[in-house]
């Protein structure tokens, strides 16, 4: 009889073992996800970094640098400190978290009960280094003109308060979420955001002196390393597979495992695609290619399927990506026109192609409203334009955002911080130097 009873527990026991042990693995396989990913965006900054390093004057490059690391910097201590749960903390529907550090909570899973579905901590880190990623956009933009410590200080406010604000609105459960706003992984909420901040900090910082002649004349000013750049790009193309493949945000079941491989198949068909038609775009309006009109083309491509990439089929989004490519090639002389002067082209890249692909999520997803997304894409754009343009221009009338024109002759690596990114190489000035006349690819020797 004993043996009976202890057969027909044992029995009754093994389905709930079963899925006890299901939920610890999705837990455990979840929260790898997060961290593997996480990783590969950290690893982006490492791309933003080698692609404004290849796109600035030789004079600018160690600036650059010290630029892009110091900013990841301040982003994980700004999401700690106040960045996280403004962003997700109690927002229900509303327009803002609450303000407070950050703190792991994983008490329940350490009990045996995996209900949340993922460590905390993983969690904040794959969020974070999206927060970074936003401010690197703008670092490429403004290059070689502006203030070290009057761009961190920017960065601050960015990071601590301005991206995850906005990024309550829809990632956080807020306002737009409500409405049906989607953005996938970030083509508005992170690439566009960084974009407006870039544009409102370019205009109120002017232009490099001699990028624009009184003729209307656009001189280039050729990148110093051309090879550099395009590392920075191929780093980025990698990093974006966990830029979109980690927003499935699972990977404890055979649905979301089938879902992030569709992603980062459509991710890197939208890159190849929007390479591709950049290039061919190029050659027919100016006769010849452009090495970093080919780059920016595939970052394009990457930045116009953000929004939307677990949707389309594969076709779908090869085209998504090279209609990106097409905006990029004629955005740059556009802004050109406008004396808008964008040193890496990042406001065609992430500005033009983030509002682009949010507005094309509807086109392979029935259940996006064009007319919503757009409403994400204005009032998501304003709350940039007002609160960074309020930030640059409280920082240039108290410390300055601009150093000065004989410091800007001479470089801010010398100027700045005093050490040269080649210092055994002889700084040559090149009159006439060759390049595609009418439009500027970023850059200056």
């Amino acid at each position: 009889m004993k043996k009976t009873v202890l057969t027909l527990a044992a029995i009754l026991l093994v389905p709930s073992l079963a899925l006890a042990a299901d939920a610890e693995l999705s837990y455990v396989l979840n929260t790898f996800s997060f961290l593997v990913m996480g990783v590969l965006v950290m690893w982006m900054a490492a791309g933003f970094g080698m692609l404004e390093s290849g796109l600035v004057r030789s004079k600018n490059v160690a600036t650059i640098c010290l630029k892009n690391i110091s900013l990841f910097g301040i982003a994980g201590i700004l999401f700690y400190l106040i960045g996280y749960n403004l962003m997700y903390a109690g927002v229900d529907g509303g327009f803002i978290g609450s303000f407070g550090l950050w703190g792991p909570d994983d008490a329940a899973a350490l009990s045996g009960d995996y209900a949340a579905g993922y460590a905390a901590s993983s969690d904040w880190f794959f969020q974070m280094v999206f927060c970074g990623a936003a401010c690197s956009v703008v670092s490429g933009c403004v290059a070689e003109r502006i203030k070290l410590w009057s761009f961190l200080a920017f960065c601050v406010v960015l990071t601590g308060v301005i991206y995850p604000i906005q990024g309550a609105w829809v990632w956080g459960g807020g306002w737009l979420s409500e409405m049906g706003f989607t953005d996938y992984a970030g083509s508005t909420l992170v690439h566009s955001v960084g974009g407006w901040a870039a544009l409102t900090g370019a205009i109120i910082l002017g232009a490099r002196k001699g990028k624009y002649g009184k003729d209307g004349r656009v001189n280039p000013f050729p990148g110093s390393n051309i090879p550099l750049a395009t590392l920075g790009t191929f780093i980025l193309w990698m990093g974006w597979y966990g830029f979109n493949g980690g927003s499935v945000l699972a990977l404890g079941n055979a649905a979301s495992a089938i879902e992030m491989s569709n992603v980062m198949v459509n991710t890197n068909l939208a890159a190849c695609g929007g390479m591709i038609a950049a290039m061919i775009l190029v050659q027919i309006m100016y006769k010849k290619v452009d090495v970093t009109m080919a780059l920016n083309g595939a970052l394009a491509g990457l930045v116009s399927i953000t929004a939307g990439p677990a949707t389309p089929s594969l076709g779908a989004a090869t085209l998504i990506g090279a209609v990106g490519g097409i905006l990029v090639v004629l955005a740059v002389p556009f802004f050109d026109k406008l004396k808008i002067d964008d040193v890496v082209g990042a406001l065609s890249v992430h500005l033009v192609c983030g509002v682009w692909g949010t507005l094309a999520v509807p086109i392979t997803n029935s259940e996006a409203s064009f007319v919503t997304q757009f409403i994400g894409v204005v009032s998501i754009g304003a709350f940039v334009i007002v609160t960074t343009s309020i930030t640059w221009l409280v920082l240039k009338y108290t410390v300055g955002i601009r150093v000065s024109e004989e410091e800007e002759m001479l470089g801010c690596d010398s100027a700045e911080i005093g050490m040269e990114a080649y210092p055994d190489f002889q700084r040559v000035s090149i009159a006439g130097s060759s390049g595609i006349s009418g439009y500027n690819t970023p850059q200056s020797r």
